[in-house]
């Protein structure tokens, strides 16, 4: 499951305090964790309660909306390398506190904008103190455990992730049924708090004990590279048009400058990143992997939304209350990953899960406007059971590839390669479903002036406000939307199950299988601490 790091594990690295209350810390970074990414799951269900007129929401265009979505993950994705060597450099604690902090600043000023302006800029100042938050956590567990426990550790945290994603609708729809809009902001401020306060108390401080000069040319580059390339992906995604000139200029520049940080990272004698951990097909499948089944996966997350919403008709917290079954699977299963792991090893796991992961993708394929809510919910169980079984053994593949004083450039580089994996399925198969919807709707919207018509083809929801003010005469084109829906389903299903196989293709060439007995990863380690109270 892991990769050997030599003798530099063979003995304990942990002191005996912080170990005797590391499952205390694992709490407090779940905990941490768990609002950054619940809180960009909660703002999905409250899209349509923000473009309502004041005082109910803020009058938002359809633009200022994903623009308040994406603010947050432009800033997100392209501070996380930054933020990962930062930690390394200054103390994984400190960018904790400053991230977290920043975080809930950034909450209660979101939740308190006048203007789709003021909640976008509020977003990118989250999105600033959430790329500081998720490499911490994940860095300073690397450096509370010892090498053996690291693999249970880091499917707990893994678990924590799906359950963020689940219970964020579900929040966001009880929220939003008993207060404002500004509720699923302002909820974080105490969470925060609370967290901040844990965090003083509990978590040790750790850092790179010697790392040299800096590498402020590294730094920039990866920061620019980063924030043009997801910008462009954002606006394909916008644009449903990957041959616009407004994307194809961010991308490519974004390909370029992360290729000049490549060479200089080879050339220079104080890079950010060692370059050469890529030369490991193992590291390289690992991370691979997690960018193919989030792009996948995120792909999925996206049009079943519309699917369960507008299709089916449910509200955002039926159908986020759907979505636990998904929680529930990597509750359960990313936890004891590690066991799966220590029998078969990595690569039949990680195979396997991608090959669920893709079943379940697939599947949506079959699925009709009359589906039983029992079959996607067995659905969702098998999509979260693939997803832990590949989740915990890469994160566990990339981060004990790193020794720990570079705990956070390998979070940094697990985590970037997630949310740019994730961005890309968002936008590529967001556009793939607005594409065939579009044609497929565009026969039944002849009647139409030639504005409405070209109002009501850019997405579902459009074309079932227009029936519904139509009122009864609006039927046969709500019939039409929906079977339009379901064809641009099926088709990004299929997309989506596809690259889940690419997935599982790569995990299944380049993981190493499984381990010998005698000479399972932190077997020295273990017997080193025998006897020690835990």
């Amino acid at each position: 499951m892991s990769i050997p790091s030599g003798a530099r594990d063979a003995l304990p690295q942990v002191p005996e305090a912080v170990h005797r209350r590391r499952w205390a810390i694992l709490v407090v970074l779940m905990f941490s964790l768990l609002i950054v990414v619940l809180d960009n799951s909660i703002l999905n269900v409250a899209v349509k309660t923000i473009a309502g007129p004041a005082p109910t929401g803020l009058g938002a265009t359809q633009s200022e909306l994903e623009w308040a979505i994406n603010a947050y993950t432009l800033v997100f994705a392209g501070l996380l390398f930054t933020a990962g060597l930062l930690g390394d450099r200054i103390g994984r604690k400190k960018v904790l506190l400053f991230g977290i902090g920043l975080f809930g600043v950034g909450s209660a000023l979101a939740a308190m904008s006048g203007s789709p302006g003021e909640l976008i800029t509020w977003r990118a100042v989250m999105g600033f103190g959430a790329a500081f938050v998720m490499p911490a956590t994940l860095a300073v567990l690397m450096n509370v455990f010892e090498r053996d426990e690291q693999p249970k550790a880091i499917g707990i945290w893994a678990g924590s992730v799906g359950l963020a994603i689940a219970i964020g609708p579900i929040t966001g729809g009880l929220l939003l049924e008993h207060f404002w809009w500004g509720s699923i902001f302002l909820v974080n401020v105490p969470v925060v708090i609370v967290a901040l306060i844990a965090m003083v108390v509990l978590v040790p401080d750790s850092k790179d004990p010697n790392p040299g000069r800096t590498d402020p040319l590294g730094v920039v580059l990866s920061f620019v590279g980063l924030v043009l390339l997801v910008y462009g992906i954002i606006r394909g995604g916008q644009l449903a048009d990957f041959a616009d000139p407004t994307v194809l200029l961010p991308i490519i520049g974004g390909l370029v400058v992360l290729a000049a940080f490549v060479r200089h990272e080879k050339r220079t004698s104080h890079p950010a990143i060692d370059i050469s951990y890529f030369k490991q097909p193992s590291f390289s499948a690992a991370v691979a992997s997690m960018a193919l089944v989030f792009f996948a996966l995120m792909g999925v997350t996206f049009f079943s939304a519309f699917y369960m919403q507008s299709v089916r008709g449910w509200s955002a917290l039926q159908a986020g209350l759907l979505i636990l079954p998904l929680a529930a699977a990597q509750m359960i299963f990313a936890p004891r990953a590690r066991l799966v792991v220590d029998r078969f090893g990595a690569r039949v796991v990680c195979t396997v899960g991608m090959l669920l992961v893709a079943l379940g993708l697939a599947a949506f394929a079959l699925f009709d406007a009359t589906t039983p809510v029992w079959v996607l919910c067995v659905l969702f169980f098998v999509q979260g059971t693939g997803m832990a079984h590949v989740m915990t053994p890469v994160t566990v593949s990339v981060m004990q590839a790193l020794p720990r004083e570079k705990a956070g450039s390998g979070s940094a580089i697990n985590n970037t390669f997630r949310q740019v994996g994730g961005a890309l399925g968002i936008a590529v198969l967001g556009s793939v479903l607005s594409t065939v919807y579009r044609g497929e709707i565009e026969g039944h919207l002849g009647a139409l002036p030639a504005g409405a018509r070209e109002a009501a083809g850019e997405s579902i929801e459009s074309t079932l406000g227009l029936a519904d003010k139509l009122g009864p005469a609006g039927a046969p084109l709500v019939a039409a939307a929906n079977d339009a829906f379901l064809k641009a389903m099926h088709v990004t299903a299929i997309g989506s199950a596809t690259i889940a196989l690419v997935g599982a293709l790569v995990v299944a060439m380049f993981l190493p299988g499984r381990t010998p007995a005698g000479q399972k990863s932190g077997e020295g380690e273990r017997s080193v601490r025998a006897g020690v109270g835990r």
